[in-house]
């Protein structure tokens, strides 16, 4: 009797922790707000997949819910909502976050500046993950690159542009360093969202704008309003997406879990750049062969205009009262240099080589 009594309050005793196993209460339920539509092609397409993946890495052990924006909070808003714990993600650019810091803008693109691939090189090889960690880290955030649209293109126009005359007053949508640019050359430049863009461009309140590139530019129907898509974008010459994680956050997971978020992050650079590239290939072909949007390369009094813009904005960001801004800027400087002269020789010249070839 003694015996069946125990083995009875023994079997309740155990009927807790079998229901609820020590693993499942090291499971964490993490939010990630995002500054897109949900699933929108290219930076929307990439959320989901980073979401996804760091669930799977972690064997379930951090289960990551993905809020577009709007859902949760506004695009906009999704750095403050992680600074602040509201959620412990965000996936958005850098070049969102400029009223933070100018220095946060180098570290997503730059005008005239670095190429996918050379971003990610700066980061990993030459300084600029620790610079990007010291900045984030004023606000509580752990910041992580994890992909890239690779090169943005020019805009989109509803008239032509013959000279850099015709640009001065155009009210012009872009973002970031890009902006700081365009206002120089006489440019009324706005930040909006991609959608408000093809509103403003149809109801006239803009008369250009860029976004992304091809695939998730008509995506949104740019074309449907503006004819005009003009290369090359050297205003964003690569944009780098990037995941934020709450610090605290970060901080209390296990060593193997910190590893498994800045994994998911790392995998899906390349897996996000190529797919950009090889989409924007696509939908460049059907909008011009069905659409009827007119590729144009910009003038070179254009560029040249541009560029000397481009070299006043970084020359301030070297004089920047803040001493973490001139060491983040002479940091991308020095490695724009190295890197660039290099690419002389190596990529543009392979680049270059090829061009001349049209078919094997």
């Amino acid at each position: 009797m003694e015996r069946r009594k125990f083995l009875t309050v023994g079997a309740a005793g155990l009927a807790a922790p079998l229901a609820t196993p020590a693993i499942a209460q090291d499971i964490r339920q993490w939010k990630m707000v995002t500054a897109w539509p949900k699933n929108l092609p290219g930076p929307g397409v990439a959320a989901q997949m980073l979401a996804d993946r760091i669930t799977t890495l972690s064997g379930g052990r951090i289960e990551v819910k993905l809020f577009a924006s709007g859902e949760l909070v506004p695009g906009n808003g999704v750095f403050d909502a992680v600074s602040e714990g509201t959620a412990e993600l965000y996936h958005a650019v850098p070049a969102y976050w400029g009223s933070k810091s100018k220095g946060i803008l180098l570290f997503g693109s730059q005008p005239f500046g670095l190429r996918a691939d050379e971003q990610v090189g700066w980061l990993a090889h030459g300084g600029g993950q620790a610079l990007y960690d010291e900045m984030y880290g004023r606000f509580g955030i752990k910041p992580f690159l994890c992909g890239n649209s690779g090169p943005q293109w020019g805009g989109w126009f509803r008239t032509e542009i013959n000279s850099a005359e015709d640009l001065k007053g155009l009210k012009f949508r872009t973002t970031g360093l890009a902006s700081e640019m365009c206002a120089r050359i006489g440019m009324a430049s706005e930040a909006m969202s991609g959608p408000a863009m093809f509103q403003a461009l149809q109801t006239g309140a803009l008369d250009a704008g860029e976004f992304i590139g091809p695939w998730t530019d008509s995506a949104l129907g740019y074309q449907q309003v503006a004819k005009n898509y003009y290369w090359p974008g050297v205003g964003e010459p690569s944009s780098a997406e990037e995941c934020g994680v709450n610090a605290a956050a970060f901080e209390d997971l296990p060593d193997d879990l910190k590893q498994v978020v800045q994994l998911a992050c790392e995998s899906l650079y390349n897996a996000v750049w190529t797919e950009y590239t090889t989409k924007h290939a696509i939908a460049l072909k059907k909008l011009v062969e069905e659409d009827g949007v007119q590729v144009r390369m910009f003038p070179q009094d254009v560029l040249d205009t541009m560029g000397a813009a481009a070299k006043e904005v970084i020359g301030e960001l070297r004089e920047n009262e803040d001493e973490l801004v001139r060491r983040i800027t002479e940091s991308f400087v020095a490695y724009r240099d190295s890197v660039g002269g290099y690419m002389t020789y190596a990529d543009n010249g392979q680049m270059n080589a090829r061009a001349d070839v049209f078919g094997y």
